[in-house]
């Protein structure tokens, strides 16, 4: 598996900001009340941040060598498939939600503290969570490893 580029990062930001902007258009278009983000959404979203890292944890112990146990390679895939879930999610709806805003301070009437305020949080919980899953995918990476052993390493620097 390949780590997450950043160019698909920005994108699905891009496209989520574009879904929550437009949702907010048109639910006004509609004469209906806009959707704000709730308090909820952020505490689930560092919540899930904190449970992605504390998953790779163990698995940067063991290719770091200081494990005392062997983690199991299946389990090691499904972390690194949530880590990558997780940085995806979290620029989908960290876009989204920066769209809200943006549609939110945009407007002609002043909007409510509270709106912007939770808006505001969701984005930047959505960044923790896009951070913690880089975070966590870039945990479960093995580190590079030498290609030549020991032994030949000495002879070759021995006159």
């Amino acid at each position: 598996m390949t780590a997450t580029k950043s160019s698909t990062i920005l994108l699905l930001a891009f496209v989520g900001a574009g879904f929550g902007w437009a949702l907010e258009m048109i639910l006004v278009a509609m004469g209906r009340s806009i959707v704000i983000p709730p308090v909820t959404l952020s505490v689930a979203l560092v919540f899930i941040a904190a449970i992605v890292v504390a998953m790779a944890a163990p698995i940067w112990r063991a290719t770091r060598d200081t494990a005392t146990k062997r983690v199991d390679p299946f389990y090691a895939t499904r972390v690194v498939v949530l880590a990558k879930a997780s940085s995806l999610a979290g620029a989908l709806f960290g876009g989204a939600a920066a769209g809200i805003m943006l549609f939110v301070l945009t407007r002609s009437v002043l909007p409510a503290l509270g709106s912007v305020a939770l808006s505001v949080a969701a984005a930047v919980c959505a960044v923790l969570l896009l951070i913690a899953g880089l975070v966590a995918e870039k945990m479960c990476t093995l580190p590079p490893q030498d290609d030549e052993p020991d032994s030949q390493r000495v002879s070759k620097e021995s006159p």
